[in-house]
């Protein structure tokens, strides 16, 4: 580097020769050799940078090149392609699976039913949603993780359809097992096709992104069941109507179709690495523990979720006198929205917490604040401002933990059984959680107990799952088993 019309400075120079070089290159710099030492030396460096950067040619290119890049600059279109799919396909399931939790009052009604009958409806959807995760697991791993998704789709589509032209309590109960078989085949295919084609350094945010479709399918369930349940003079069967409005997800399997391919992960496999049966192997001696744990925690956080919030709306909507915040339908959904809007922002935050204070520790911390909200938010039904100010945050910590499944589980088993793994540890979980709805709904029929009481149980489950996770091994960011 030169400095001068007669120096040349480098690293193995004295620093006294350098300063004295630039003292007399220009009179301009005459000033350095009267600053303290210790100052000189970085002015003195920085200057001779600035001059080398300005005099050497290709210099300001090379820089610009080495400036770090935004992370969703480096997501190409394919997968941003497979991020859409999987989001979209999860919001439609959530907003199918929620129609039923809007229209518990009509369906009451029309049924005769009490809440503990109610809540067993939703209790055997998510059961089945056990099972549809065990077998689109198996599907996903032999067929392909787009096939599966589409297939999952059209499922639930169909069964909602279905579930408008019930006549007994049991038709509507088989659509509804239908729906839920469906619907836990959806989150596995979605959540094994994001984490088998984004980049390790980023799959926290794209699973993010993806769980944060379900809070959007909540809000839309809950617009459709006020605009068709809340109408002046509406009809005691409009509920089928209802129902109708979800097969329309069916058509967005035309898009999946066009535009999503297969992981090179899974399709690349050799005929050596495909498994004849992938539950053997899961519940086999390598990885029975895991698989254990993997249903236990998952068993404890979907106890919690879903024991508050399929009956959010039942508590939100019933009279005062019930145990609930005697909103009504429509009135509750000026509160449902802003739950559902921290909702989805804490699953799309999730992931990027997670990157930067360590995925462990970010879902301890929605573990611990969710058990403490519960219980102060199912005590406040006679203060409609507080449920407002709490909602979101409830929303926020009582959702966003579930962005972590989908990657964290993906890393736990090999791609030849990824998807079985996926679909079956964490769908068993939801089926043992699914006794939820069911519990909550008894304790609240309990003399003195209601609704809002009864949803305070569901702190226990936090809590259990906050020590769990440290059962498992936390692989975040590295790639994943072939």
């Amino acid at each position: 580097m030169r400095c001068g019309r007669k120096c040349s400075v480098t690293e193995t120079k004295p620093r006294l020769v350098f300063e004295f070089a630039l003292a007399k290159t220009k009179p301009g710099f005459f000033f350095i050799g009267r600053m303290p030492v210790a100052f000189r030396s970085h002015v003195a460096a920085v200057i001779g940078s600035a001059r080398f950067m300005h005099s050497t040619p290709g210099y300001s290119t090379a820089s610009a090149a080495a400036a770090p890049v935004p992370w969703y600059r480096t997501i190409t279109r394919d997968q941003w392609h497979v991020l859409a799919a999987a989001k979209l396909g999860w919001m439609l399931d959530a907003m199918d699976f929620m129609l039923y939790a809007m229209a518990i009052g009509q369906l009451r009604a029309y049924f005769g039913i009490d809440d503990a009958m109610a809540g067993l409806l939703g209790t055997v959807t998510l059961v089945m949603s056990g099972g549809g995760g065990i077998v689109f697991g198996l599907v996903a791993d032999r067929l392909g993780r787009t096939r599966a998704l589409m297939a999952t789709i059209l499922v639930f589509s169909f069964a909602s359809l279905g579930a408008s032209t019930s006549q007994t309590l049991m038709q509507l109960l088989m659509w509804r097992a239908i729906l839920g078989i469906g619907m836990g085949g959806e989150w596995a295919s979605g959540a094994v096709l994001i984490s088998e084609t984004w980049p390790p350094a980023h799959r926290n945010k794209a699973i993010s992104i993806m769980q944060s479709g379900w809070a959007i399918g909540y809000i839309l369930a809950a617009l459709t069941a006020a605009v068709i349940l809340g109408a002046p003079g509406s009809d005691p069967e409009a509920w089928r109507w209802l129902f109708v409005v979800g097969v329309l997800p069916a058509l967005f399997t035309l898009w999946i179709r066009r535009h999503v391919r297969e992981p090179e992960a899974w399709a690349a496999r050799g005929a050596a690495a495909r498994v004849s049966n992938p539950l053997k192997v899961i519940f086999g001696r390598g990885l029975l523990g895991r698989t254990l744990l993997i249903i236990l925690l998952g068993s404890s956080v979907q106890f919690a979720y879903w024991g508050i919030f399929f009956w959010l709306p039942a508590f939100l909507a019933r009279p005062v006198a019930q145990g609930g915040a005697g909103m009504g339908v429509v009135g509750s959904l000026g509160w449902i929205i802003p739950v559902q809007i921290g909702a989805y922002f804490g699953y799309l935050t999730f992931g990027f917490i997670a990157d930067r204070f360590g995925r462990r520790r970010t879902f301890i911390l929605f573990m611990l604040v969710a058990a403490l909200l519960v219980p102060i938010y199912g005590q406040m039904a006679r203060n409609p401002l507080v449920l407002m100010l709490l909602g979101p945050v409830l929303g926020y910590f009582g959702h966003g933990y579930f962005s972590m499944f989908g990657s964290f589980i993906a890393e736990l088993f090999p791609t030849a059984v990824r998807g079985t793994g996926q679909g079956t540890s964490y769908n068993v979980g939801r089926m043992a959680g699914a006794v939820a709805p069911y519990t909550i709904g008894a304790v609240a029929t309990l003399p003195g107990i209601g609704i809002g009481l009864a949803l305070g149980v569901t702190s226990a489950f936090f809590l259990l799952a906050a020590g769990l996770i440290f059962t498992l091994p936390d692989r975040s960011g590295q790639e994943l088993e072939a």
